[in-house]
């Protein structure tokens, strides 16, 4: 047997196996759809995919919560004192509370992530991204849920719908035939008992995943009783340039990175997008060093005029040559006629950052 029938065959059983819990069409369709970004986001921020889509079907119903529908948040985030963004006013724990709305639903799922890397929250990356038990009960030890049932919600998610398995390889979405007898044989299952015994009740609670039910209880940001309240974005933007002393270099601000940071918590800490952080710096799909240059601005279009011709030697890379020279990479290539798959010099050589007459030359 391949490893995809194999899969396939046990994801079979695992949904029949659920009986009475649920295995409602709408939710594959969710996770089919978000599955990648969850993936993505482990790889990068270190989070477990299988935590991020059950905290995204738990929170937003699959989607179809009023949250998600009218202003793409899937994670019940309110705006908080720093958010610059678009607003959508819901009744929560209070009435009329305010909620970030995003352009595109994806940024929600960003936004959650880096929601997760407050300091609040490190003591989650202590643990195995692979034991998401662990971090459903640390999650809400951390402060970001008030349900007391939290964890148990999230870790019956990832067990019916086997999400601990996301991150495989070869992980695939069921077939709607599938799908289909696995629901048949829910059914069947729960039909006879539904009528007297209160456990068939328990199995599909009204506040979790139950079909038909979009009234989901929103997650709160505010923190559980004795945990400190998180800070806000000015906050965060003080306690970071306490730990980061602010330099300039040809009158362009920038910091000092630091062991943990990443361009994504410092995005986050000084209320900016990770994009523009990351254009800035040249550094769109690289990782960050200690002791790396991190501009808080564009750079320059070119270098000092009065060294517009550096010699460079062997190892030294396009992108280092303009971090130090506070100018954009992108005109390096084009000053020197430089193909883009060109990233690191093997011989000493001459090139130009700033334009020359051909005199000068």
């Amino acid at each position: 047997m391949n490893k995809r029938v194999f899969f396939l065959s046990i994801m079979l059983s695992s949904l029949m196996a659920v009986g009475a819990q649920n295995t409602v069409g709408y939710y594959w369709e969710y996770i089919g759809r978000w599955r990648d970004i969850t993936v993505f986001h482990q790889q990068e921020f270190g989070i477990p995919a299988s935590i991020t889509m059950a905290q995204a079907l738990l929170e937003s119903g699959a989607g179809r919560s009023e949250l998600a529908v009218e202003a793409n948040n899937h994670f019940g985030i309110k705006c908080g004192s720093g958010w610059l963004g678009g607003s959508y006013y819901h009744d929560d724990d209070q009435s009329g509370e305010c909620f970030r709305v995003y352009p595109e639903a994806e940024e929600s799922f960003r936004d959650h992530s880096l929601f997760l890397q407050r300091p609040r929250y490190k003591s989650l990356y202590e643990l195995p991204v692979t034991d998401y038990r662990a971090w459903a009960q640390r999650i809400r030890e951390c402060g970001y849920a008030t349900d007391p049932k939290y964890p148990q919600k999230l870790v019956r998610l990832i067990e019916d719908y086997g999400l601990d398995s996301l991150a495989s390889p070869t992980w695939t979405l069921p077939t709607a035939e599938q799908i289909k007898a696995a629901e048949e044989a829910r059914r069947q299952q729960s039909a006879p008992a539904a009528p007297a015994a209160p456990a068939s009740v328990e199995t599909t609670p009204q506040d979790t995943t139950a079909e038909g039910n979009t009234a989901y209880r929103l997650i709160t940001t505010d923190p559980e009783p004795g945990m400190p309240a998180p800070l806000s974005a000015n906050e965060e933007r003080k306690q970071f340039f306490q730990t980061h002393t602010v330099e300039t270099a040809r009158g362009i601000r920038y910091i000092t990175a630091k062991p943990g940071d990443t361009y994504a918590n410092i995005a986050y800490r000084l209320n900016i997008r990770e994009r523009d952080l990351r254009e800035w710096n040249d550094a769109l799909g690289l990782g960050l060093q200690p002791g790396e240059r991190v501009y808080l601005g564009g750079k320059h279009f070119y270098g000092e005029k009065k060294k517009a011709i550096l010699w460079v030697h062997p190892g030294e890379s396009l992108r280092m040559i303009a971090q130090r020279e506070v100018m954009q990479l992108e005109n390096i290539y084009k000053l020197n006629e430089i193909k883009r798959d060109v990233t690191v010099f093997r011989t000493r050589q001459r090139i130009y950052i700033h334009k020359v007459k051909e005199d000068e030359q």
